[in-house]
């Protein structure tokens, strides 16, 4: 749930930010992009500097967990990145939609083992909540990409191939 305070409060930040005359951030969408880049850079590279924190959530049922720990951190980062580049962006949040999906049974194991992470709050309903939230990683994933109007304007562009400018949509 921090993952997704953290989310709301950069959104935020952004929104102020083209309300106070940074065009490129006027957009909804690109607010929560921008969003979503800071946040997955910051915790991808927290993966990579700190990846005892993360250790518990798999050493005990997948292999080489330290390399696991490591190639989400640089997942992430990637991700991030490539959600800023108009030519990666769909294939960003395809793929950021996909491994938010792929890093679901290791949250689903902290909840049902009560495992204590650091940095995170020790109660025991935090695991259990933070589980609801993963759906909404996904669909922040796939809009913040484009590749989804819903529930905006509804409907979605699944489309990998960047949108030509002047094709593009501007919901959001």
């Amino acid at each position: 749930m921090i993952f997704f305070l953290s989310l709301l409060i950069l959104t935020g930040l952004a929104w102020l930010a083209g309300r106070m005359g940074m065009t490129s951030l006027r957009e909804g969408r690109a607010c929560m992009r921008l969003a979503l880049t800071v946040a997955l850079v910051f915790f991808g590279a927290d993966h990579l500097l700190t990846p005892q924190r993360y250790l518990p959530m798999i050493d005990s049922w997948l292999p080489w967990a330290g390399t696991v720990v490591a190639l989400t951190g640089i997942c992430e980062i990637a991700g991030g990145l490539g959600l800023l580049m108009p030519g990666l962006r769909r294939w960003a949040g395809a793929l950021l939609a996909v491994y938010f999906i792929a890093v679901f049974p290791a949250n689903v194991h902290n909840a049902l083992q009560g495992l204590s992470v650091d940095g995170l709050p020790a109660s025991e309903w935090y695991y259990w909540v933070r589980l609801g939230f993963q759906p909404l990683a996904v669909w922040w994933a796939l809009f913040s990409a484009g590749l989804l109007r819903w529930p905006f304007a509804g409907g979605s562009d699944l489309s990998l191939r960047p949108t030509p400018t002047h094709r593009r949509h501007h919901h959001g």
